[in-house]
């Protein structure tokens, strides 16, 4: 078995942006295998227009092919709004395998880290040979990274580098409820004048099957963990975890996980520091992204997250990290 807590991993700059691909669990993902919800007509635009923006972004005056040379016009952007559950990272690994040139995908707080481990002006340069740019999950939490998003996009697209972008949140409203967006209005705006955004509605198609609160019993947990490989697992306790991930820098969350191929974290318990929620939320992240076995026991889900948190700036990292664990929950009852 792994001692996850006896690693302490480090990552060189360069490898932190060697391997900017979809992860596992999107690794196999296709703007055909995309089933739009019949229900939600946004859904099918959404793939169509992003597929049509892939192959050939509308175009300016005279006209011009995304990936021509050895004209590069600015860069163009994209930006898919919709709630958690509706397909968007499907989407954006969808045209990471689609684009007929040099794509990087990333989520928005790993751009963050790349910027502030890189500085700005290398970062910049380590993807201005790139045509495209894929953003997952885009929110500007603070001054420091609204300003950083700013002047990124603002060196990086006039250069002929297009960028797709997900949020939850709408473009111009982006900042809202975090801090004093009305004092960045102008960078928030000037962020969302550079994409043209589509809106996709619909329902967690997580939740399907799976209640938020069901964490493993411990007869079930037992069960589950005798089918794992005992060379690739890793089991501990929810507050040890929680202690650990303050330790290591969360751009080294997925070297962490490196080599382990299931997961069991025991006694989940609620989470009253706001730091500490924040990390495990990211580290979940990188977890349900890596396509992971992975176990809990514990509290209820529903009462993980302190509720101030649940319905405070953070809302929607919370949401989506919950509806995660569900279906990491399901697949892991599954495989039982």
């Amino acid at each position: 078995m792994i001692d996850l807590l006896a690693r302490m991993p480090s990552v060189t700059p360069d490898e932190l942006t060697a391997h900017l691909t979809p992860s596992p669990r999107y690794d196999r993902v296709r703007f055909d295998s995309y089933q739009p919800n019949p229900g939600y007509l946004s859904q099918g635009e959404a793939r169509d227009a992003l597929e049509a923006f892939v192959q050939e972004p509308a175009p300016k005056p005279g006209g011009f092919r995304l990936f021509r040379r050895p004209a590069r016009p600015e860069g163009q952007g994209i930006y898919l709004d919709g709630g958690f559950g509706v397909g968007k990272t499907h989407l954006l690994a969808s045209a990471w395998h689609a684009a007929p040139g040099r794509a990087a995908l990333m989520s928005f707080q790993d751009l963050m880290y790349i910027i502030g481990v890189l500085g700005m002006n290398r970062a910049v340069e380590a993807f201005r040979n790139h045509d495209l740019l894929l953003i997952d999950e885009f929110e500007l939490d603070d001054p420091g990274n609204t300003h950083m998003a700013n002047t990124f996009l603002g060196q990086l697209m006039p250069g002929g580098t297009h960028v797709v972008a997900t949020s939850n949140t709408e473009p111009g409203a982006l900042g809202q409820g975090r801090f004093n967006a009305r004092d960045f209005e102008r960078q928030i705006q000037g962020i969302a004048s550079r994409f043209a955004a589509h809106t996709i509605d619909g329902p967690d198609y997580r939740q399907r099957g799976t209640r938020p609160e069901d964490t493993l019993q411990p007869a079930e947990f037992a069960a589950w963990q005798v089918q794992q490989n005992p060379d690739t697992l890793s089991v501990v306790q929810h507050r040890d975890l929680n202690r650990h991930l303050l330790r290591v820098h969360p751009s080294h969350f997925p070297r962490l996980l490196e080599g382990i191929g299931a997961l069991g974290v025991e006694g989940l318990c609620p989470m009253t520091d706001q730091n500490v929620a924040l990390r495990f939320v990211h580290f979940i992240d990188k977890l349900y992204d890596l396509g992971l076995g992975a176990a809990f026991t514990g509290v209820p889900l529903g009462t993980l997250f302190d509720e101030t948190y649940r319905h405070g700036a953070y809302a929607k990292k919370y949401s989506r990290c919950l509806s995660r664990l569900s279906e990491m929950l399901r697949e892991a009852r599954v495989g039982e």
